[in-house]
């Protein structure tokens, strides 16, 4: 028991440093954790690539880049303040959420 709470307790500080760093760059003006926003809400992405084992690297590019026509009409734009390995950061953070 105190190995999983240990655990958890390890766990979580990273999850909510990856929230602050989706905050801290803007992503949460137009996604949320578990609605759509302007994009489509973090939880519908993580189910959307569940199965692609490089989905994470689609994704840190898209973030980067931008992209269009996934979720619709309206394009991600590109996010050209947040740096490679943040952006991988952040993807791989998306896919964890339930």
């Amino acid at each position: 028991m105190k190995a999983l709470i240990l655990g958890l307790a390890l766990i979580a500080p990273a999850a909510f440093a990856n929230q602050e760093l989706a905050q801290k760059k803007n992503c949460m003006a137009c996604h949320a954790l578990d609605k759509k926003v302007v994009g489509p809400a973090y939880k519908d992405v993580a189910a959307k690539y569940a199965k692609d084992k490089d989905a994470y690297k689609k994704l840190a590019e898209k973030i980067q880049k931008g992209g269009s026509g996934v979720w619709g009409p309206v394009p991600m734009p590109a996010n050209t303040q947040v740096s490679p390995a943040e952006a991988e950061t952040l993807a791989k953070w998306v896919l964890t959420i339930k």
